[in-house]
C-alpha cells in the first residue's frame, strides 16, 4: 500500500447507511445507490458526504475526493461557485416559490433562446425526466401520433414510457408504442420508419451514444444529417436528450455541435450548477403544442434556480467552457492511459473528453476495471465503475496530476493483486 495515498476508511458512512436502509428504500436509491452496479464492492465507496467545494467533496468520515462524477453532472462550474450562488442568494431575498412566477423566468427563457441554436422558446421544469417527458408529450400533441423511436442502449429518464419492459413496475402497455433501432444504423432506421408510416411522433436520442457499461461512441460521418432528412420527409420530430452533454460540447446545443437541428432539445445537468431546474426548448411551430399540455409542478417556476441559471450560462460563455472541458478532459484521459500502460493495462477512454468513459480492456468480465476504480476511489479520486464522468471548470492541472498519481498507485496495486496477468 502506498504511504502517500493510504486507503480511506468509511466507518461513519457505513454506520449511517445501516440507519438509512431502515427508513429509505435501498438506503440510497437510483444512480447514487449500490443497486445500480456503479459501486462495486460497495464497502469501498463513501455513502454520504459532509460538504463540497470546487472540484472536491468530503465524506462524513472526513475523506476528500477529487470528484469526476460532479453529482452526476450538475456540478459544471465547481461546487459552491461564488458567482452562481451570489445570484441565487440575491434572488432569495426577493422571492422564490410565489403565486405568480417571478419575471426572472422570462429573462432566463430569453437567455436560453439566445444561446441554444434550435430554441425559439423554453419550458421549465425540475428534473431531466421532466424535460424528456414534456418533450415527448409535446411531440405527440403536435403530430397526433403515438409511436416513438429509441436507439438501443438509451436512457431518457424514469417515466414508464421511456423505460424497458422488464423493469419493475413497467407494464407492456407502457412501452407498447416504442420502436427500437441500433445506433448508427441508418438503413435500419429507414426500415422502421417505412414499416410504421404515419404513426411515429418522434425520435428521442442522445447526441452521441453515451450509455453505461460499454464504450461510448460518436455518430459516424453523415449519420445525423441522414436521420434529420428521413425524419423531415416523414413528419417525425427529433428530440435531442441533451441532459448529460448539454453545454459541455457546445453552448449552442449538442445538435449544433453535430451539424443538425433538433425540433425539441432537453437540458438539465449543466443549466444552473446544481440549483434544481431543467428545461426543454423547441421550434416556433411547436410552441402551441407545448402550451396545450396539462403539465406542471409545484416548484417548476421557482425563481432562485432561474437566477442561478442565468449566472451559470453567462459564466460558461465567459470561460469558453466547451474548449476548457475538452482540454482538461484530454489532459486527464491521456495521463490515465499512460499510467495504465506502465503496468500493462489497456485503458480505453471513449466519448467526449468533457464527459469521458473509462474501461480497462484487458478483461471482458469488467472485474479488473471495477477493482481499479475502487482502488482509485479509496485513495481520493472519485470515479464510478460503468458510467461516463464529468469535467467541471474548477478542476486544476494540480488536481489532474494528483489524480494520475492516484491512478498509478491503484494500477500498481491491481497488478500486484493479480500475478496471473503476467
Amino acid at each position: 500500500m502506498s504511504k502517500k495515498y493510504p486507503l480511506y476508511k468509511t466507518t461513519k458512512s457505513n454506520e449511517i447507511y445501516d440507519r438509512a436502509v431502515k427508513v429509505i428504500p435501498a438506503g440510497v436509491y437510483g444512480h447514487l445507490g449500490a443497486a445500480e452496479g456503479q459501486f462495486i464492492p460497495v464497502q469501498r465507496w463513501p455513502r454520504f458526504s459532509e460538504r463540497a467545494q470546487g472540484s472536491y467533496f468530503w465524506d462524513v468520515d472526513g475523506n476528500r475526493y477529487i470528484d469526476y462524477m460532479c453529482a452526476y453532472g450538475p456540478n459544471v462550474l465547481g461546487y459552491n461557485d461564488p458567482d452562481v450562488d451570489a445570484a441565487a442568494m440575491e434572488q432569495m431575498k426577493k422571492g422564490n416559490c410565489t403565486t405568480s412566477p417571478g419575471s426572472i423566468m422570462v429573462d432566463c427563457a430569453e437567455l436560453l433562446v439566445d444561446t441554444v441554436a434550435s430554441a425559439d422558446w423554453a419550458f421549465f421544469c425540475k428534473n431531466g425526466n421532466d424535460a424528456t417527458s414534456g418533450a415527448i408529450l409535446t411531440a405527440r400533441a403536435a403530430t397526433h401520433r403515438k409511436k416513438l423511436i429509441f436507439f438501443n442502449g438509451f436512457y431518457h429518464g424514469v417515466a414508464p414510457m421511456v423505460q424497458k419492459i422488464d423493469y419493475p413496475g413497467v407494464t407492456p402497455e407502457d412501452v407498447a408504442n416504442n420502436l427500437y433501432v441500433n445506433w448508427d444504423d441508418i438503413e435500419g432506421f429507414k426500415r422502421v420508419v417505412e414499416e410504421n408510416e404515419g404513426e411515429i411522433a418522434a425520435l428521442i436520442a442522445q447526441p452521441y451514444d453515451h450509455g453505461n457499461f460499454y464504450d461510448n461512441k460518436f455518430p459516424k460521418e453523415g449519420f445525423w444529417p441522414a436521420i434529420r432528412k428521413i425524419c423531415t420527409e416523414h413528419g417525425i420530430l427529433i428530440i435531442v436528450d441533451d441532459v448529460r452533454a448539454g453545454f459541455r460540447l457546445d453552448l449552442a446545443g449538442s445538435d449544433h455541435y453535430f451539424g443538425f437541428e433538433a425540433d425539441l432539445i432537453c437540458f438539465c445537468k449543466a443549466l444552473a450548477n446544481g440549483w434544481n431546474m431543467s428545461a426543454f426548448c423547441g421550434k416556433e411551430e411547436l410552441k402551441a403544442a407545448a402550451a396545450s399540455l396539462s403539465y406542471t409542478g409545484s416548484y417548476w417556476m421557482s425563481s432562485i434556480p432561474f437566477a442561478a441559471c442565468i449566472a451559470c450560462i453567462n459564466k460558461l460563455k465567459k470561460l469558453d467552457a466547451p474548449k476548457l472541458f475538452h482540454d482538461l478532459g484530454t489532459e486527464l484521459t491521456e495521463g490515465l492511459k499512460k499510467a495504465a500502460a506502465t503496468d500493462g493495462f489497456d485503458l480505453r477512454t471513449t466519448g467526449a473528453p468533457a464527459l469521458f468513459y473509462l474501461r480497462i480492456a484487458n478483461d471482458d468480465s469488467m472485474m479488473l476495471h471495477q477493482e481499479w476504480i475502487a482502488e482509485c476511489v479509496n485513495r481520493g479520486a472519485f470515479f464510478a465503475s460503468h458510467h461516463n464522468h464529468f469535467i467541471n471548470a474548477s478542476l486544476t492541472h494540480e488536481d489532474i496530476a494528483q489524480t494520475i498519481e492516484i491512478a498509478e498507485d491503484a494500477f500498481h496495486t491491481v497488478r500486484k493483486n493479480h500475478p496471473e496477468l503476467g
